[in-house]
């Protein structure tokens, strides 16, 4: 299946590159933490690591650890803005159920 991300995340993540002046993309995994258990994370890329998976889309690259692919796979990667409110939303197949603050989620 892999991992994706829509027009406006990727022009959003290329921004923030740009801005940042380096990095060859971005790197998704998740955590263990919060209330249901697992938490996504998300940080630029300078260098791969030697067990990331790429995935390329609409013109980003995203990269993803061995052990974050197996709750990550089929993740839909866009960025919204309501109101005063922005940021990255995970659209992800896997989970089963998530936290009342929407935080953390269970696969």
């Amino acid at each position: 299946m892999g991992i994706s991300a829509t027009e406006t995340a990727a022009a959003r993540v290329q921004a923030f590159l740009a801005k940042r002046g380096k990095g060859v993309g971005l790197r998704l995994g998740v955590k263990t933490t919060g209330c249901s258990g697992l938490a996504y994370k998300i940080e630029f890329v300078d260098t791969p690591a030697n067990d990331d998976h790429k995935f390329d889309s609409n013109g980003i690259s995203i990269f993803v650890d061995s052990k974050s692919l197996q709750f990550l796979d089929g993740t839909v990667l866009d960025y919204t803005k309501e109101g005063l409110q922005e940021g990255f939303k995970f659209t992800n197949p896997n989970v089963k159920d998530e936290c009342g603050c929407g935080e953390s989620f269970t696969v």
